[in-house]
């Protein structure tokens, strides 16, 4: 793996960009890869004609039709045998699950067939999907439309797992996600979705898989995030470095599987002490990996106790405590100056 860039910006000449939400940054890397690739297939409930339930994919059936944007049943496991289906035929299926906590009835098809098509044929076939799931809380949804079990995923050899936390990184991950040969399970946070705009490159670009991204240097403490908590952290980064002259250092994993590893070591090597956010829970969380990676490649660097902010060992609360689950600023804020103090 390639050493982090700084903030989010692609590695790319382009100089026209549009301003845009994560949201539309995710339809401009559709439109883009489906206008490139006629292989390239969009697929899942209310695709076609009502653009997604977030409108993710408006306008595309108007501009590409119903054999490239398909309308399909409310059949999670049928979504994703479909997309297995046309990858193993030769197409590049994009397929959506409306809300993560939608994916579970699909699960079998992902780890029993999507991830093991590569080692089941010792590499002669391979499953160039992408399945993306809105996931994550914040937004008052109901039950089962705020999980965040990325863990499920990352678990599983044979799935990449991606996740952007800025609309450029959204459209350039997208494009890299689509283009790869192997199932990608590309997770969008949906508290983003509309959250800020940014210039995205209007052409074509690819941010690579498997890069992480330094959004700030720092030299006192690492927190490592990726999703939506990358925002409340770095509002915590902020905070503690013009209350108390702590210098944090962000990383943004943007893809858990396969892990940054040598980001994640060089950082913590440099600063000694770590925090890690997530929002899924706690136990068996992504956290846990980094921080046994952490351990194992760089444990005579440490200076303190590697602190995780998550959320709770629980399904997720409905609207009055949803805040409280969620990982806040303040928490994040709490976790690095303990560490910092240790």
């Amino acid at each position: 793996m390639s050493s982090a860039a700084s903030g989010s910006e692609p590695e790319s000449g382009e100089t026209d960009t549009d301003r845009l939400t994560l949201v539309e940054a995710v339809r401009d890397g559709l439109y883009t890869e489906l206008s490139a690739d006629d292989r390239v297939v969009v697929l899942g409930e209310d695709v076609g004609k009502n653009g997604g339930v977030f409108r993710a994919t408006e306008g595309l059936y108007e501009e590409f039709g119903g054999n490239r944007v398909v309308d399909t049943p409310l059949a999670e496991s049928g979504i994703v045998g479909t997309g297995i289906g046309l990858a193993l035929s030769g197409m590049r299926p994009v397929a959506e699950i409306q809300f993560m906590g939608f994916s579970y009835p699909a699960f079998d098809q992902l780890v029993s067939h999507a991830a093991r098509f590569r080692s089941r044929s010792h590499g002669a076939y391979t499953v160039p999907m992408v399945v993306r799931m809105p996931y994550g809380g914040g937004i008052r949804a109901p039950e089962h439309h705020s999980e965040s079990k990325e863990a499920f995923f990352v678990h599983e050899p044979g799935l990449k797992v991606v996740t952007p936390s800025t609309p450029a990184d959204a459209k350039g991950l997208l494009t890299a996600a689509i283009r790869d040969p192997d199932p990608v399970v590309f997770l969008e946070p949906k508290l983003l979705y509309r959250a800020f705009r940014e210039d995205v490159p209007t052409g074509t670009y690819e941010v690579p898989l498997g890069d992480a991204a330094i959004r700030r240097a720092g030299s006192d403490v690492t927190v490592y995030t990726w999703g939506a908590m990358t925002h409340p952290t770095r509002i915590a980064a902020d905070n503690v470095a013009d209350e108390y002259g702590v210098d944090v250092e962000l990383v943004d994993l943007r893809t858990l599987s396969p892990l940054d590893v040598e980001t994640v070591v060089d950082s913590f090597e440099k600063t000694g002490r770590a925090v890690i956010v997530h929002e899924g829970p706690k136990t068996a969380g992504l956290g846990a990996e980094v921080a046994a990676t952490i351990q194992e490649r760089a444990v005579l660097h440490q200076e303190a106790p590697i602190q995780r902010v998550t959320g709770f060992d629980a399904p997720v609360p409905l609207h009055a405590l949803e805040d409280y689950y969620l990982p806040q600023a303040v928490r994040v804020q709490d976790a690095i100056l303990e560490t910092v103090d240790f």
